[in-house]
């Protein structure tokens, strides 16, 4: 696991920073989580203070809200048509807040952090 979370010991400029403090463990944050189209799969990770976070590493489930009717329904989704965050998501299926996915129910626009949150929430764009 690359752990390059840590603050750098040049700034910007180039000059070298004097470090305030000795290095936490707390400070290099944690992993990406890809969130897949494949069947329901979660981690559970201890994150700070001993609560729990839940990552979700793969779904195949959105909960899609309709902004005209204001419903909430459960939708498969089929693949992931768009994704700002970087284009090679598209072609391996990941899913991360924004991204526009494909389901039955039409395309829509993740609102939602799979990784940090644990589910998949999006918005319809359009009725298809």
């Amino acid at each position: 696991m690359a752990r390059w979370h840590i603050r750098s010991q040049r700034s910007p400029t180039g000059r070298l920073m004097h470090r305030i403090r000795k290095k936490r463990r707390r400070d290099r944050g944690l992993e990406f989580v890809e969130t897949r189209v494949q069947e329901r799969t979660v981690k559970q990770q201890r994150a700070l203070g001993g609560s729990i976070k839940v990552k979700l590493l793969a779904e195949q489930t959105a909960n899609v809200v309709n902004p005209k009717t204001k419903k909430v329904v459960r939708s498969k989704i089929l693949t992931v048509q768009g994704n700002p965050a970087n284009p090679h998501y598209i072609r391996r299926n990941i899913i991360t807040k924004g991204a526009v996915i494909k389901t039955e129910a039409g395309l829509a626009r993740v609102t939602s952090r799979p990784g940090q949150h644990g589910v998949v929430n999006a918005v319809l764009l359009e009725k298809s």
